[in-house]
């Protein structure tokens, strides 16, 4: 067996022959995704996306290249421009969203899934956010521990590259990733990782449940409700239709459900407590006639 085999069986590639467009920034994680890829057998292109934040992201995309032309993939190099401010991580996320092909796949691991658990926990998220990357093709790392993927990649040709922002605590993941984890470990007494990858496979499992039974209410538009309809529904099955009616493009991380808040305003609407409620986006939702309007 070789060093590969278990990470390989943790994997959810795609069958070998099959081709597959890689993200690799050149750390661990998307390096490991890389030799992972080719020792599955997959005919592979990688993209790397160069922000220019950094005065190093230059010699990053070098590497990267040299150790496609060292394993014979293709490569392409993606340039973007992020200008330094607030709102910086959900900028850079959107920038390479629209710089990487549809379907990428990426190196996110278990303790990525974990940690987005405990980030959209603090933000108050309902089942969607407290279940990230499961069953997501793009994520075939996803029950895969970092550290062992690390070890895999330190006994390679390659020495992954270090992305210092990594490092830095103005941004919360790292913060939740080098203090929150390590806190709770000692406060459980346990490696937690595990425990919040298994969580949110299980509201997984509920969240795709709950997909399958609101189909039919995904199917009707807003224009078409009638709110004395809507008003007879329980408030999960109200607050899910509106969930998904209410999604717009935010201002730079891509296509999110309304706050909670935002949901209960727009309740108050359906109801009749009030006629009208602003959203994000610069948008108006209203009720006339006991139909809705959003503009």
């Amino acid at each position: 067996m070789t060093t590969s085999a278990p990470l390989l069986e943790s994997c959810y590639f795609p069958p070998s022959g099959s081709r597959v467009d890689l993200a690799v920034s050149g750390g661990p994680d998307s390096l490991g995704l890389l030799l992972l890829a080719r020792e599955a057998e997959l005919v592979v292109t990688v993209h790397h996306v160069d922000h220019h934040a950094r005065a190093t992201s230059g010699a990053d995309a070098d590497f990267v290249e040299s150790v496609c032309g060292a394993l014979g993939v293709a490569f392409v190099r993606h340039d973007v421009t992020v200008e330094p401010g607030g709102n910086f991580e959900a900028r850079a996320r959107s920038a390479r969203r629209h710089a990487l092909p549809k379907g990428v796949l990426t190196g996110h691991t278990m303790d990525d899934v974990a940690e987005t658990v405990l980030l959209n926990m603090m933000r108050g998220a309902g089942v969607d956010g407290l279940s990230p990357m499961v069953g997501d093709p793009t994520k075939p790392l996803r029950d895969i521990r970092r550290a062992p993927l690390h070890d895999f990649v330190r006994r390679s040709d390659f020495e992954p590259r270090h992305d210092e922002t990594n490092d830095d605590p103005s941004f919360q993941r790292n913060r939740v990733r080098h203090e929150l984890l390590a806190l709770l470990d000692d406060i459980a007494g346990r490696d937690v990782v595990p425990i919040l990858a298994r969580q949110a496979r299980v509201l997984g499992e509920d969240r795709r449940w709950l997909e399958e039974l609101s189909a039919p209410d995904h199917a009707l538009d807003l224009v078409d409700a009638d709110c004395r309809i809507l008003r007879a529904w329980p408030d999960a099955r109200l607050r899910r239709w509106l969930r998904t009616v209410l999604r717009s493009d935010d201002a730079g991380d891509g296509h999110h459900p309304p706050s909670a808040d935002e949901i209960e305003r727009a309740m108050a609407v359906v109801r009749g407590d009030v006629v009208a409620t602003e959203l994000s986006g610069s948008r108006r939702l209203a009720r006339r006639d006991q139909r809705l309007t959003l503009e």
